[in-house]
């Protein structure tokens, strides 16, 4: 157990420190859209809009001053790593989360994958897989029990969804399959609509 900490442990200061140096050595303007865009699908923006009207106008009237780029680009890499310590994952910014309608077995050969997506009071479990999504719902109801055991604390299932998905760059694309009701899934594009980060982070390691 304490080898798989210091192993987790590793990888989030690794992924810490790459954060940093990206931020670091990026474009300016780069960073500051990047920032905008992560804040804007997040509760802080009110907070930092002024903010980010002024570094944009400030980098829009002194294009040629290399002072105030480093300026606004050490303002901007404290905002960053200010965000990261509240747990706000910044990479996220940089993904879209895609909602497109119904497909089936037919959008195998576009590079399509079945997905079964469990929504929790806590968390967002998931498995995907060459099975059908009732067999993956089936697994995944396995695994989340497994899970109620091993922790000894409840679990609740708030929704369950059967999906197609793709990675295309940084999109994630997300379909309703045939196992998927209209209702529900109508239901879970609003979910998606208003909470895309936290969707995005969900199914972060879904590949």
């Amino acid at each position: 157990m304490a080898e798989k900490k210091a192993e987790r442990h590793t990888a989030t200061l690794s992924a810490t420190l790459s954060d940093i140096l990206s931020d670091r050595f990026s474009d300016v303007w780069k960073l500051l859209s990047e920032t905008t865009l992560f804040l804007s699908r997040t509760k802080e923006f009110g907070a930092h809009e002024q903010q980010l009207r002024t570094w944009r106008a400030d980098l829009q009237s002194s294009r040629q001053d290399p002072d105030v780029a480093q300026r606004i680009r050490s303002e901007l890499t404290a905002l960053r790593k200010s965000l990261r310590l509240q747990g706000y994952d910044l990479s996220l910014g940089r993904q879209n989360l895609i909602i497109d309608g119904f497909r089936n077995d037919a959008c195998l050969s576009e590079g399509f994958r079945r997905v079964v997506i469990f929504i929790s009071d806590k968390n967002i479990f998931f498995l995907a897989g060459e099975e059908n999504h009732i067999a993956l719902a089936e697994f995944l109801e396995r695994q989340v029990e497994a899970k109620i055991r091993a922790h000894q604390k409840l679990i609740r299932i708030l929704d369950r969804h059967y999906l197609w998905y793709r990675r295309q760059g940084q999109d994630l694309i997300l379909s309703g399959s045939d196992t998927e009701t209209k209702e529900d899934f109508a239901r879970f594009s609003a979910m998606c609509d208003a909470n895309s980060l936290l969707f995005l982070g969900g199914l972060k390691r879904l590949r």
